[in-house]
């Protein structure tokens, strides 16, 4: 977590606001050495969950995987190893 002074944080909100947007890193905020305020991005709604660029990256290559094998499958359904397989 980055952390900041109030006066930097004042003078740059809009900035930092951009910055915890895309990057999802929050920001603290201290006034007189002590944390004031953390900012921070929306909490996801309810039901929805984000995946971990890893699970991104191992879901994407079990699609392609699964796209490769379709056509040889022939109707019948994949095997745990066919989907599996690296």
């Amino acid at each position: 977590m980055r952390k900041m002074n109030l006066r930097e944080a004042n003078q740059r909100f809009s900035r930092i606001v951009r910055e915890v947007q895309e990057t999802g890193e929050p920001v603290a905020v201290y006034r007189h050495g002590e944390l004031a305020v953390e900012i921070r991005p929306p909490a996801p709604p309810a039901g929805e969950r984000k995946l971990t660029p890893e699970k991104e990256a191992a879901l994407k290559e079990m699609f392609e995987i699964a796209h490769r094998v379709r056509g040889k499958s022939k109707g019948r359904k994949l095997t745990r190893d066919e989907m599996h397989e690296r």
